[in-house]
């Protein structure tokens, strides 16, 4: 009878204790969520590090109009270039030979033209042949407009100033229309885009100043907010600031990546 009785009052125990169990892990700090074999809370936007790349303000993929062989390129890779400058130079000894032959037609045309005329004067010639005359003066002006057009695209000038980012042709090579020959970037002024938490939107206004940390140079650099982005993501809570490094800096290059420093001001 006392054993039964005991063995009642433990099971009791055990019972109440299974149930206190898990409002204690509920009550348990945040420190002793792994003891309990809970899953760690992930920190928030603002507890972690926030995290920008440097970025070229402008950037483009030079690709050739037309096939032939590169018979120059003019700025190496790395190098630097001004806005018009020729970068690529094409051989279009073929094409130069196609705009002498629509040259030749068109005078040929011309002179059929002219004589055709004239005998319209003397009811020689009827008025479709005379048409038809001038018809083909119109084919031939167009012909010689399309290859003056093509030898235009016969060299490839820089769209702005900037330096070579990768130079994917050789001299001497032959490309296909629609091959990328440069890659270009304009390193005038250095990019930075890094997301910050939507409350932030009370007080970060484009032209708030602020600093970043590059990793590969170990220092400091001022830069200032330049846009807000148009939307806020609704599961993040985050919004895109697009801000750039104010100021000259001979020692920073894109692709460099750094810590944003932006700390809200005092009360917020």
């Amino acid at each position: 009878m006392t054993t039964a009785v005991t063995m009642g009052r433990t099971t009791l125990a055990l019972a109440l204790l299974a149930c206190a169990a898990p409002a204690f892990a509920a009550d348990a700090p945040r420190g002793t969520a792994a003891a309990a074999g809970l899953a760690p809370l992930k920190p928030s936007l603002e507890q972690r590090e926030i995290r920008a790349q440097l970025a070229p303000h402008r950037y483009t993929t030079l690709a050739a109009e037309i096939g032939a062989k590169i018979s120059r390129l003019t700025v190496a890779e790395g190098g630097a270039f001004r806005a018009g400058q020729l970068l690529v130079s094409f051989d279009c000894s073929l094409q130069q030979s196609q705009l002498k032959r629509a040259r030749a037609a068109l005078d040929g045309a011309e002179t059929t033209l002219a004589s055709n005329k004239r005998l319209a004067e003397l009811n020689s010639i009827g008025k479709v042949e005379l048409d038809l005359s001038a018809a083909e003066v119109s084919k031939n002006q167009a012909e010689l407009e399309a290859m003056n057009t093509m030898l235009g695209k016969c060299g490839i000038n820089a769209p702005f100033a900037g330096r070579v980012a990768e130079q994917k042709v050789r001299e001497q090579q032959y490309v296909q229309p629609g091959q990328a020959i440069l890659e270009i970037i304009d390193d005038s002024v250095l990019e930075l885009e890094f997301l910050v938490p939507s409350k932030w939107l009370a007080w970060v206004k484009a032209g708030t100043r602020f600093q970043v940390d590059i990793d590969e140079t170990r220092k400091s650099y001022p830069a200032r907010v330049q846009r807000i982005g148009a939307r806020v993501d609704p599961v993040s809570q985050s919004v895109k600031l697009v801000a750039t490094i104010d100021g000259r800096f001979p020692d920073l290059i894109s692709g460099m990546s750094g810590r944003v420093n932006m700390q809200p001001p005092a009360g917020l």
